[in-house]
């Protein structure tokens, strides 16, 4: 794996970015501390250090926030893929020479882009959806999304016959405002620098008697998005895969914290980090600290899929117990990834579903153990045609 040039170690795994001023602070006092405390707290903080096997003791252990219990176990995750069985689709594990030539050993690709909606988004979707009472339905769901979360609601939505409101920033792009009315959902804007798509989204369902569906913060919605980490075992197995690591893009956590719980349950030994854009490695930095961090109220970044402020309530603690570190990209790693998947894969990818293969093209993540192979999500196709012929073209 080649390694970007000038890097630097951000929350103990090798970055280009410049480390947060909060790990500098985290440094300086574990470097104040005895060598015997500096070291019990570096255990705790360093996401690094998170022992895989330990970290996954009880895997079937149900747990909540507020008593350290774990919001799903794998068994939600397969109850969601026997609910998913014939509704999602199955979608494809790919490989591709270019790609393995240019990271120095072999990945395989989890394409979500060919889900339904273009994205990964309507597992979790149609599992939190057909799990409404029938009697409950008819006053429909509200969900809040900048995109891909709206289409996967509305979409499970229209198929079980429930009405669906989404608040979507008015920023979002063109194509999901778009798809998301094509199939049925009404979508109320929001200024997302000025406004809490939560409080309008929770104040709409309280007015209306309507069913709230986060984005990523519930545990069917995570649980659903587990079913991925089902199928990337298996479709591994038929490749005659070795994996040793995964990377999985991450936004509130969701995704990556059900791929997580269906993985480390039956492979504890692999590694799977989170990447984020630059800007919002809210996860990362919490992983580093162990409490739930924000991010700067001006940070911008091109990947609209996965720009929210803090880590989920319930995604959080499966994250740290389960992950093995946090990588950070740049937006412009991610339009060169996108550039790469168009020229080199024959695959659309919208920006934040381009960070995980960002951070492998980039040389931002750390090492394969065991000369393993790698799985790099790819977890979205919705991109804007306008910006996506921008980016493809290329800088000028």
């Amino acid at each position: 794996m080649r390694s970007g040039e000038g890097t630097t170690r951000y929350f103990g795994i090798q970055n280009s970015i410049t480390p947060d001023p909060a790990s500098a602070l985290a440094n300086t006092l574990l470097a104040s501390l005895p060598p015997r405390d500096n070291h019990e707290a570096r255990r705790n903080l360093e996401p690094g250090a998170l022992n895989p096997k330990s970290a996954t003791r009880n895997p079937e252990l149900r747990m909540s926030p507020m008593s350290g219990r774990l919001a799903i176990t794998a068994s939600d995750v397969r109850s969601a893929a026997d609910l998913l069985r014939e509704r999602a689709v199955r979608t494809p594990l790919l490989e591709y020479l270019p790609l393995n030539e240019v990271a120095g050993g072999r990945v395989l690709v989890k394409y979500e882009g060919a889900q339904h909606t273009g994205s990964f988004k309507f597992r979790g979707a149609y599992n939190r959806l057909a799990r409404i009472p029938k009697k409950a339905r008819q006053p429909g769901v509200v969900a809040w999304s900048s995109g891909n979360h709206a289409q996967g609601v509305a979409a499970a939505a229209k198929l079980l016959g429930i009405p669906a409101t989404i608040v979507m920033p008015a920023d979002a792009p063109v194509i999901k405002l778009r798809n998301t009315r094509e199939l049925g959902g009404e979508v109320v804007l929001y200024d997302r620098l000025k406004e809490s798509r939560e409080e309008i989204a929770t104040k709409l369902a309280n007015a209306r008697g309507a069913t709230l569906v986060p984005s990523f913060d519930d545990p069917y919605i995570i649980a659903g998005q587990g079913t991925i980490g089902l199928e990337i075992i298996d479709q591994a197995m038929e490749a005659q895969a070795s994996v040793t690591r995964v990377l999985v893009c991450c936004g509130g956590g969701g995704l990556i914290a059900g791929i997580a719980t269906a993985i480390k349950a039956t492979v504890p030994e692999i590694n799977i980090y989170a990447v984020e854009p630059a800007g919002f490695d809210d996860t990362a930095r919490s992983l580093f600290t162990g409490r739930r961090e924000t991010i700067a109220p001006n940070a911008t970044s091109i990947c609209d899929a996965l720009l929210t402020p803090s880590p989920g309530e319930l995604t959080f603690p499966i994250n740290r117990q389960l992950l093995s570190g946090g990588l950070v990209v740049t937006d412009d790693q991610v339009r060169a990834a996108m550039r790469f998947g168009f020229s080199k894969m024959k695959l659309v990818i919208e920006p934040g579903g381009a960070v995980a293969l960002a951070a492998l093209l980039a040389g931002v993540a750390p090492p394969a153990e065991r000369q393993g192979d790698t799985v790099v999500v790819v977890s979205g196709a919705n991109v804007d045609p306008m910006l996506y012929a921008e980016i493809i073209a290329g800088p000028r």
